[in-house]
C-alpha cells in the first residue's frame, strides 16, 4: 500500500449549488491513488455551466457544458509529492445526469470524480479496448466504495 501522503485541494465556485462533503471525496481519492499505488496532489474545483463551458470550448474546441474535466500535468512540488493534475467538475450536470439516470447522487459523484481522476493517472476511452479497461477499473473501484455498476442499466 502507498503511505498516506496523498494530498487533495477542494475548491468551490461561488455559483455552485450541493456538492460532496471535503471528507467524502478525500476518501474516494485515496482508495483511487491506493488502488494505483499513487501518492500524489490532485486539485478538485466545482464549476458552474458557464465555467466548464468555457474550459471545455478552450482545450477540447466544444462549445458545451460537460460533467467532468481532467487537466493533468505529472509534476512533483517542492517536497518531491508527485502533482497529477486539475479536475474540474460541473455540478449542475452532475446533478441533473443523477437526476435523469435515476441515480443516486452520492454515487454518481463518487463515479464522476473517479472517473476525472483514472484520467489523470493516465487511462482514457477514445479506443473501444481502452474504454472497457477503463470502464472495469471504474466498476471494480466503486465496488470498493459501495457503489454499484454505473454502467448497468436502469431496472
Amino acid at each position: 500500500m502507498v503511505p498516506d501522503e496523498s494530498c487533495v485541494d477542494i475548491q468551490r465556485s461561488e455559483k455552485v449549488g450541493s456538492v460532496p462533503l471535503d471528507d467524502e471525496i478525500a476518501c474516494w481519492v485515496k482508495l483511487v491513488l491506493q488502488h494505483q499505488r499513487c501518492s500524489a496532489s490532485v486539485s478538485i474545483r466545482f464549476v458552474d455551466e458557464v465555467e466548464v463551458t468555457l474550459l471545455n470550448n478552450q482545450y477540447r474546441q466544444l462549445n458545451q457544458p460537460t460533467n467532468v474535466l481532467s487537466f493533468p500535468c505529472d509534476l512533483s512540488d517542492e517536497s518531491g509529492l508527485r502533482i497529477l493534475g486539475d479536475i474540474v467538475v460541473c455540478e449542475p450536470v452532475v446533478t441533473r445526469e443523477a437526476l435523469e439516470q435515476g441515480k443516486n447522487l452520492s454515487d454518481h459523484w463518487a463515479h464522476i470524480i473517479t472517473h476525472g481522476l483514472l484520467h489523470l493517472l493516465g487511462f482514457d476511452h477514445i479506443e473501444d479496448r481502452q474504454a472497457e479497461e477503463m470502464e472495469d477499473l471504474e466498476i471494480n473501484l466503486l465496488s470498493e466504495m459501495g457503489v454499484s455498476n454505473p454502467y448497468a442499466e436502469s431496472v
